[in-house]
């Protein structure tokens, strides 16, 4: 199979029959215009034979054609087929918003991938340990935000621990089963409406606009593990995860010190294991150093020539791939795999969102370290790179974000300004009377009709000024530069009727809206355990219980 087939271009079969018949076409014209046959003649019988044998010749090599074409075609149908699909979102879409094309138009891509637990197969049974589970919903135990620069010359990596305890919005599953709004986990989040609700809760938490998703099960690392060759990991003392007297489960992980290559079931265990490396957040350095492995792999490899290995990968991706449906084809994600693999191996960066002990479990779950998560948020919205290895990267002051202002269509005192207080935030209540003072600010600035919402209060990280309608917009902008509010947050929304204010979690004291410093490139907070696929890997310490000799 060419190259061209696996992308989604090969041949139409209407297409080949064109080719066909102007294959064909050329010996019936040389015979129609040839002189008249003498019976007998040498010459003429010759003559004939040869345009038989033309005829022949072409009819053979149009039928080798159409059936190459066909069977390419056919095979791109049957990759098309193995892709599991489902919704973008699992519900209402959160407030998270894109980011405004760089200078030159393009935007960021962001994209989800789900790591499921799920036990719901025979395969995924034999693979994934404990059968009491078989049937539950399945558990979001990995979760990486892969973010492509606008530029598509950087990329990051930024994972969320299981056990992160945050807000949960409402939900909807595929068969349209409600989930009302909760804290807890983010793990839970798969089964709490699917992918699409990991989705909306990373953007509720992160305030980044996710593209699409794609999830993959036990069975699909196996898959995927064995059809790229294995990937190169290394651990610094011989390490057993298994269960013991005090920790019962663990993955199986069997391996002496140092570097090996690790493939199919045993990519799995490497990818599952926690217990050995002493927590969770260990588990994830181990995810990071595998994945970085795995890219500086595949960019060794000539994959993209190798037509055999070439539909190893395309078979292997497209049955161990659930996506979200805008990019369910095997044309869409060879793009996507393009554009991904563009990207130079310097400035690819992997990251772990910083987080503290969970005030009402420390033994259990971890929170956003605030301050420093929304410093890792602020630069993936920013679209500025984790690295300093390529300088700008259609960062914040190349985003053309700050819009120019427009004319408002009413005086100040005649504008109706609702403001809302949503300072609320996974681990902090709501600041009390918040939209009150800042409705009284407004106030004295002139805008006599602003008034607090008093419906409740609402969970945003940034403070934002919404508007219905294109006919609003200047007084949006006037209201926001009344307050301070940066041009680049005000947005027009349809979940408000008039122009509101919402106050964020990124303003819960003072009256006036706190300047904030835009991030620079690889200005990354303390606390992401921070790592570039280019550098040699450290190898990962086994914790003393999971040792032997």
């Amino acid at each position: 199979m060419a190259q061209s087939e696996v992308r989604g271009e090969a041949p139409a079969v209407e297409d080949t029959m064109s080719l066909t018949s102007r294959i064909t076409d050329a010996p019936a014209r040389s015979g129609r215009h040839g002189g008249r046959r003498r019976a007998g003649g040498p010459k003429t019988d010759r003559r004939t034979r040869r345009r038989r044998v033309l005829r022949w010749s072409a009819t053979v090599l149009a039928v080798v054609i159409l059936g190459t074409a066909g069977a390419g075609y056919l095979y791109y149908q049957h990759l098309n087929g193995n892709i599991q699909k489902g919704k973008r979102a699992g519900g209402d879409d959160s407030k998270a918003h894109r980011t405004a094309p760089n200078a030159a138009g393009q935007t960021p891509l962001n994209i989800l991938l789900i790591g499921s637990d799920s036990r719901n197969s025979k395969e995924n049974v034999k693979l994934g340990g404990s059968r009491d589970h078989v049937g539950d919903p399945p558990l979001a135990d990995v979760q990486m935000l892969i973010h492509l620069s606008a530029d598509r010359k950087s990329a990051a990596m930024v994972s969320i621990p299981r056990d992160t305890r945050v807000h949960i919005p409402e939900c909807k599953d595929e068969k349209g089963k409600d989930f009302p709004p909760t804290d807890d986990i983010i793990n839970v989040t798969l089964a709490r409406g699917g992918a699409g609700c990991t989705l909306l809760t990373w953007e509720e938490l992160t305030g980044v606009y996710i593209d699409h998703w794609m999830t993959i099960d036990f069975a699909g690392v196996v898959r995927m593990a064995d059809a790229i060759g294995g990937v190169e990991v290394c651990v610094n003392q011989n390490v057993w995860d298994h269960s013991t007297p005090s920790q019962r489960g663990g993955s199986g992980l069997k391996l002496t010190r140092g570097s090996h290559k690790v493939k199919g079931e045993q990519a799995l265990q490497w990818l599952r294991t926690r217990h050995a490396w002493g927590s969770d957040l260990m588990r994830a350095r181990a995810q990071h150093m595998y994945l970085n492995s795995m890219i500086r792999t595949l960019k060794k490899q000539n994959v993209f020539t190798d037509t055999g290995r070439l539909m190893d990968l395309a078979e292997a991706a497209t049955k161990s791939l659930k996506v979200s449906e805008e990019i369910g084809t095997v044309k869409k994600l060879y793009d996507l795999g393009m554009e991904m693999k563009s990207v130079p191996t310097d400035r690819i960066t992997s990251v772990t969102m910083p987080n503290v002990p969970d005030p009402d479990d420390p033994d259990n779950h971890v929170v956003p370290d605030k301050a420093k998560a929304d410093k890792v948020w602020q630069m993936l919205q920013d679209d500025v790179p984790f690295d300093k290895n390529g300088g700008k990267s259609g960062g914040k002051k190349d985003a053309g974000k700050d819009k120019p202002a427009k004319t408002p269509s009413v005086d100040a005192a005649r504008l109706g300004v609702l403001v809302q207080n949503a300072t609320r935030t996974s681990t902090e209540a709501a600041v009390s009377q918040r939209a009150s003072a800042i409705g009284q600010v407004l106030v004295q600035k002139g805008y006599a009709r602003a008034q607090a919402d008093t419906s409740g209060s609402l969970a945003e990280d940034k403070t934002i000024v919404r508007y219905p309608s294109a006919d609003l917009e200047g007084d949006a902008q006037a209201v926001a530069k009344a307050l301070g509010i940066p041009m680049s947050q005000v947005q027009k929304s349809t979940d408000v009727s008039g122009v509101t204010v919402v106050v964020g979690a990124d303003w819960r004291t003072g009256t006036a809206y706190p300047k904030q410093s835009a991030p620079k490139a690889g200005d990354l907070p303390e606390g992401t355990d921070a790592a570039n696929a280019s550098d040699k890997p450290t190898c990962m310490d086994v914790y003393k219980p999971y040792q032997w000799h």
